[in-house]
């Protein structure tokens, strides 16, 4: 079973950033592969946030460019989920700010979020698991470019002719390959001007991961940018920007997948190479 079918993932429209005072900046040199100069189109400042009276995030500040795929890597109980569902406002931030293409999104509704074109595919899927295929795809247009739902939808079948054959099928009778499938779908019917995938790979087969990262390579390619959050650490960096490795709620490093790679303390230490 291969993950994608032609390279058309639809309209995904599309530096070192200021990271808190305890990151160890690797390098500042920025990828040819985006514009160094641009504003950021995610830009997170000394952002805190937790459960109760537990902090998992403590001054947390990264930022995506437009066009980049920026990787945010870390091991489990790194605060990495914490940081997607906080800058998509499911998590509410203590302190710090969320802005996203100059808007402060701090404090808002997910639905406006979605709205504005930040799009998370959360860890586990999560599909409706007696929903078909198609409903679950249609879902994900219920906040924005739902005007376009049919054309996006046709995009989406065109990515994953898997889905196309198999539209009314209920979501909890998939494979989990197939299940990955339809919830990046569900994420590209929105219309994404970023896209955050957290742990797309995780519970997939070596080859299905291969896949998976080629289609986000391609999706990438297309203008989409992409905040993938991953414990995948070598093909990560393979198609990566630039990378931040998150530890115990701080980010302690950052820089070009090179750059990273070039220091044996943050490859022994942090990123298990």
């Amino acid at each position: 079973m291969s993950l994608a079918g032609r390279p058309d993932p639809g309209r995904a429209a599309g530096d070192a950033a200021g990271a808190g005072h305890a990151t160890t900046t690797v390098a500042s040199a920025a990828s040819s592969m985006t514009t160094t100069n641009a504003a950021p189109l995610l830009d997170v400042r000394d952002l805190r946030a937790g459960y109760g009276r537990v902090e998992v995030l403590r001054g947390v500040s990264l930022q995506v460019r437009p066009g980049e795929i920026v990787a945010l890597l870390g091991s489990n109980g790194a605060g990495k989920s914490t940081l997607n569902n906080t800058v998509c406002g499911v998590v509410p931030a203590t302190a710090g700010r969320v802005v996203f293409d100059g808007t402060d999104l701090t404090g808002a509704k997910t639905k406006d979020i979605v709205r504005a074109g930040l799009i998370q595919v959360p860890e586990g899927r999560r599909v409706f698991p007696n929903l078909s295929v198609q409903e679950n795809l249609e879902l994900g247009s219920f906040a924005r470019a739902r005007e376009r739902r049919a054309a996006n939808l046709e995009r989406v079948y065109a990515t994953f002719p898997r889905l196309a054959e198999r539209t009314r099928q209920l979501a909890g009778t998939m494979s989990g390959g197939e299940q990955q499938m339809l919830a990046i779908g569900r994420g590209l019917m929105a219309e994404p001007r970023l896209l955050i995938l957290d742990e797309p790979s995780l519970g997939l087969s070596p080859l299905l991961v291969e896949e998976m990262f080629a289609l986000i390579a391609r999706l990438h390619a297309d203008g989409l940018a992409v905040l993938l959050v991953e414990q995948n650490v070598g093909q990560s960096l393979d198609i990566a920007s630039r990378a931040y490795v998150l530890e115990n709620g701080t980010l302690r490093f950052q820089g070009t997948p090179a750059e990273l790679l070039a220091s044996a303390e943050l490859k022994r230490a942090y990123l298990g190479l």
